[in-house]
């Protein structure tokens, strides 16, 4: 199995085109802290083709990183054989009209309620262009990718709207879990994350506070549906007593400290036995 990280920011990227905070102004001036696109996922299996998790608004150039002319026919043919949707943000979705120049409808994955809230939106604008074929995910049941040595399971990420994905491959036996967007960590989320050989978590905030200390908003961590890494109940404590999985962090907000390379911030997530992802990142189980 590999598994690429295409984009590891959340929305917005990183720097933020309109924002001057620290964190962005270190990567605009090229010093401590490395640009990133949209959070976005690419995976495969031993046998068959790419699958992007998540199209982001960045998805064009994202998806040019996977074109290299030896798993195609013809002159018009995609890099990946579908898109897997873990909620519906526009941030993960909004990619999807990039596609619209495909010659065949493209598969999209992902569960009920995520196909009703896009049906009337981004699935029919999409469907005016090359046509959608959507398969359900249902949640903890196991499907398997077609033409794929993968099956994908959706599960609870904490609250009603967003949802992980566990990822197992047939035949080498790999499971990758994925969850840019975690508003709760209870037994079941820790027992998947424990019985994987990577997880890939939501990274967005340093702080429940934070945003609201730079005054950008009085929106909490908690408000926004993800649980900041530090402070009593935060992930990176529960991350660091995990023994099997390479635990990695994705979705990093822009005005998260972590993303400066040499911030105490980044320091006690590598003491944790935490990776920091960046675009390009690419594991093989």
């Amino acid at each position: 199995m590999r598994v690429r990280v295409l984009g590891s920011a959340a929305g917005g990227g990183f720097p933020q085109w309109n924002c001057r905070c620290g964190t962005c102004a270190a990567a605009r001036a090229g010093v401590r802290a490395r640009p990133r696109t949209q959070s976005s996922l690419a995976i495969r299996g031993v046998e068959g083709p790419w699958f992007l998790v998540n199209a982001s608004p960045d998805a064009r150039q994202q998806l040019e990183t996977l074109v290299d002319g030896r798993d195609v026919d013809g002159v018009r043919a995609p890099p990946i054989a579908g898109v897997l949707l873990t909620d519906a943000e526009i941030d993960h979705t909004a990619g999807l009209l990039l596609l619209r120049e495909s010659t065949a409808p493209v598969r999209v994955f992902g569960e009920a309620g995520v196909e009703r809230v896009l049906e009337d939106t981004l699935l029919r604008m999409l469907e005016r262009f090359c046509g959608v074929e959507w398969t359900v995910l249902e949640p903890g049941q196991p499907l398997s990718l077609a033409a794929s040595s993968l099956s994908v399971e959706s599960f609870p990420a904490g609250d009603d709207e967003a949802t992980g994905f566990v990822f197992r491959d047939g035949v080498t036996g790999g499971v990758v879990t994925y969850a840019p967007a975690l508003a709760g960590m209870d037994g079941g989320v820790l027992a998947r994350f424990a019985a994987s050989d990577l997880v890939l978590v939501d990274g967005t905030f340093w702080r429940e506070d934070e945003l609201a200390r730079l005054g950008i908003s009085q929106r909490s961590a908690h408000d926004m549906g993800h649980i900041p890494l530090s402070g009593p109940g935060g992930s990176l404590e529960a991350l660091a007593v995990l023994e099997r999985p390479r635990k990695v962090l994705v979705h990093i907000n822009n005005t998260n400290p972590i993303l400066l390379e040499d911030s105490p911030e980044r320091e006690l997530v590598a003491r944790s036995g935490v990776e920091v992802a960046y675009d390009g990142l690419e594991v093989e189980l």
